[in-house]
């Protein structure tokens, strides 16, 4: 069997192993998220990290901690790390002071933004369609920010270090940012659809923040 797979016979890899129809992916090559193994299993922990991180969330100021201790968790589980609930929590409190700091920064920012986009819409403001397009991108660019920050955040560096990570992060794969914006809007949308779906939608999000950087090791 040759030592390496174009993308093409990696897909159907991955497909044989997924149905059962074939060799096992383990067998061609070591498995780069081990604790990954069943799209249902994965799909109901990325649901209860995002319940994890809504009830952690509540407060709006405490959600860049809820977020970052989420998407530890859904690090740990798909490197088949323990990921118990009281481990996110550990997280969570860890993350917590310095995450109040950010929380309340970014809370301020969009309030200020979406102020804007209503106004913009109201036609008070001269010029309104253009700046409902920049407090939308703005809002954008916060949420993009508070994403890449929360998964750069570690116990050990803090959230200084994680802030200050952003624009080289951004830099070093700007359409990785692109793709966390989409997320951001999807949790956004279906929460704007049903309420209770924002459950899903951080889920989804914090999860959006551990794929995007591995896309990159794929190609």
């Amino acid at each position: 069997m040759p030592q390496t797979m174009d993308r093409r016979q990696l897909r159907a890899a991955r497909h044989a192993d997924a149905s059962g129809s074939g060799p096992t992916l383990d067998e061609r090559e070591p498995s780069r998220f081990p604790g990954a193994k069943g799209a249902f299993a994965l799909f109901g922990e990325v649901l209860l990290t995002g319940l994890l991180i809504t009830a952690a969330g509540l407060a709006v100021i405490t959600l860049p901690a809820a977020l970052a201790a989420g998407i530890r968790h859904l690090r740990r589980y798909v490197n088949a790390e323990q990921s118990h609930a009281r481990t996110f929590w550990q997280d969570w409190r860890r993350a917590l002071p310095g995450g109040l700091v950010v929380g309340a920064i970014a809370a301020i920012l969009a309030l200020v933004l979406i102020l804007d986009i209503d106004l913009a819409g109201s036609g008070l403001l001269p010029g309104g369609p253009a700046v409902a397009v920049v407090s939308w991108a703005g809002l954008a660019a916060v949420t993009v920010a508070l994403l890449t920050a929360a998964g750069a955040w570690t116990p050990e560096h803090g959230w200084r270090t994680a802030v200050r990570s952003i624009p080289q992060s951004v830099a070093a794969d700007p359409v990785g940012a692109v793709y966390l914006a989409a997320a951001a809007v999807l949790a956004g949308v279906v929460t704007w659809m049903l309420a209770p779906l924002i459950i899903a939608g951080l889920g989804c999000a914090a999860f959006a923040v551990v794929a995007v950087p591995a896309r990159r090791g794929r190609r």
